[in-house]
Parts: C-alpha cells; sequence; structure tokens
C-alpha cells in the first residue's frame, strides 16, 4: 500500500467533522505563505486581492476554511512580525472567528502550528503598533490536519487535507525540507530566484503529487480537496473525485473553491479595470458549479 494511503486515511478517522446544510456557504482557500513583507513574502503582491475577496465572503456570509501554509513559517521563525505585516487581513480573519466562521488547518509550511503551546507564547498582537490593545484568535482555535465536511441531509462527506501527506521531505523530514529553504532557497529567493514555494516549483513533482492524490481518492472512493500543489484542479461528475483550490501566490491573482447551495466552484480573483480605468478586484468563475450529489451518484456508489 503506498505511503499517502496510509497517512491519508489515519487522518480521515481522526479528523473533525462539520456538519453543513443546503443553505451552508463555504470558501475554501490554501497557501497564502503570508510573509514577512520583504521580497521573499510571496503573498505581498496579492494581499489587497485577499483582503478584497476575503471581505466579499464575509459580507455575504461565507464560513472561510484555510487548508494549510497560511503562514511561511519555514523561510521565518516568528509569526509575530508576519502578523504585524499583515495585520490587517488577521484582524478580518478575526471577524470570522467572532461569528465562529473560521477553520484553519496547517500545512507542511506552517506545520508548527500544530504545536498549541507555542501559538499561545508566540501570538500575542496582530494589531497594528499604535493600538495597545492585544487581541489574537490564533492562540484559541486548533489547527487540525484534517477535517470533513458532512451534509446533514445525504451524509455525503468532503474530506479536506493540505496535500502534503506521504511525502518524505515535506511530511515525515519535514525538518529537513525546512532547513533547506530557511538556508538554501530563502537567502536564493532574496537576490532574485523563484523557491519552490512559488512559480519556480517542478511541474513533475506537481504531477506526481495530483496523481497520488487522485489515486487515493478513486480507491477509496472519497471526494478529496487538498491545496499543496499550487494548481487548481476542478474535475466534472464521472473524472476523478480530487479537487485543489490552487493558491494565494499565483501571479496576479488568487483562486479558491466555493461551496454553496450544495454546489462546489472554482473562482479567481484579480486586479481588473471598469470602462473608466478605475482598478477593482473581481471574482471570475473558472469552473462549476457542479452539484456535489452529482459525483456520489456518478463514481462514488
Amino acid at each position: 500500500m503506498p505511503r499517502v494511503y496510509t497517512k491519508l486515511e489515519k487522518l480521515y478517522e481522526r479528523s473533525p467533522v462539520i456538519p453543513y446544510q443546503k443553505d451552508s456557504k463555504f470558501i475554501i482557500m490554501s497557501d497564502c505563505h503570508r510573509g514577512q513583507g520583504n521580497v521573499a513574502d510571496n503573498f505581498l503582491p496579492n494581499q489587497n486581492i485577499f483582503y478584497g475577496a476575503l471581505e466579499y465572503y464575509y459580507d455575504h456570509g461565507f464560513t472561510y476554511i484555510e487548508l494549510g501554509d497560511g503562514d511561511e513559517l519555514w523561510e521565518n521563525r516568528s509569526i509575530n512580525v508576519i502578523l504585524r505585516t499583515h495585520s490587517r487581513v488577521f484582524r478580518l480573519m478575526n471577524d470570522f472567528y467572532r461569528q465562529k466562521r473560521l477553520y484553519m488547518m496547517y500545512g507542511n509550511h506552517d506545520i508548527v502550528k500544530r504545536r498549541s503551546s507555542l501559538l499561545k507564547q508566540e501570538c500575542r498582537n496582530y494589531y497594528c503598533d499604535t493600538i495597545k490593545k492585544e487581541d489574537t484568535f490564533l492562540n484559541k482555535i486548533p489547527f487540525p490536519e484534517g477535517l470533513i465536511l458532512q451534509n446533514e441531509e445525504d451524509n455525503s462527506r468532503l474530506f479536506l487535507v493540505h496535500g502534503h501527506q506521504g511525502s518524505l521531505l515535506n511530511d515525515e523530514l519535514w525538518p529537513l525540507g525546512r532547513f533547506l529553504v530557511r538556508y538554501v532557497w530563502r537567502p536564493l529567493e532574496l537576490v532574485g530566484f523563484k523557491a519552490p514555494t512559488g512559480a519556480g516549483r517542478s511541474m513533475k513533482l506537481v504531477e506526481k503529487i495530483e496523481k497520488d492524490l487522485c489515486s487515493y481518492a478513486n480507491t477509496y472512493h472519497k471526494i478529496l480537496i487538498a491545496g499543496h500543489t499550487h494548481r487548481p484542479v476542478f474535475p466534472h461528475p464521472g473524472e476523478c473525485p480530487y479537487f485543489n483550490d490552487g493558491s494565494c501566490v499565483h501571479p496576479q491573482c488568487i483562486t479558491g473553491l466555493e461551496i454553496e447551495n450544495n454546489t462546489i466552484t472554482l473562482v479567481k480573483w484579480a486586479i481588473s479595470t471598469t470602462p473608466d480605468r478605475l482598478l477593482y478586484i473581481e471574482r471570475q468563475v473558472l469552473d462549476g458549479p457542479e452539484r456535489i450529489a452529482d459525483y456520489e451518484k456518478k463514481y462514488l456508489q
């Protein structure tokens, strides 16, 4: 049995279950890689797009689910600098948390979040330095490795993971992977090279990961939603039941998966212009919507 199968099956058995109904709304994103605001911060070019998208989802009653690698904690040692750099984003995410509309998972690049003691010590303040009040949700919420969305009407399930499970360097030997990124790739990125967390990622590796995740979904008859590869994947009913939400570090855009009215949709957010040449943040549908029940009907029975 492939290593990724064993890892994901064990994870499925212990993942928290989130019930949802037809009127539930979820936006699933991942791989923000929020950094410290320097040239190695891959999130920085898209931070305004991400904030605008998140405002839309907050105003329209969506629950935000982050599938891991939200913060770049392989390159950076301290999460507090990240909190201060992107304080506006964290304040908005705290609004989701206060309304119980926030779930966050860890990936390989922020795997240290599974240690709750670390977050209690490090996550003190995401507000601007001029505001004295200290408040953060990161030391209050759990960071599971997986989540299951279960439909209360038909008990169908969506299995959510980051997607690094079973990888030797990103999972089992992640301290070595972190060492290479922090002390080899980060210095190169600072002088202009593309790090493997962004556009410089090997497509052969991406295809291998996708093949493994798709094979698991087919073999175990599960609808699987992941991130990690940074490449969006949206199957249609009858195809392999593996979805990928893409990332928030695409050049000049971010992508995500929306779940609404028991359907799933792949969307893109990017800067666009009006006929009067005014800039605005535009939501574009890349694929879907497709009824989740159609996936269950055609290849999970």
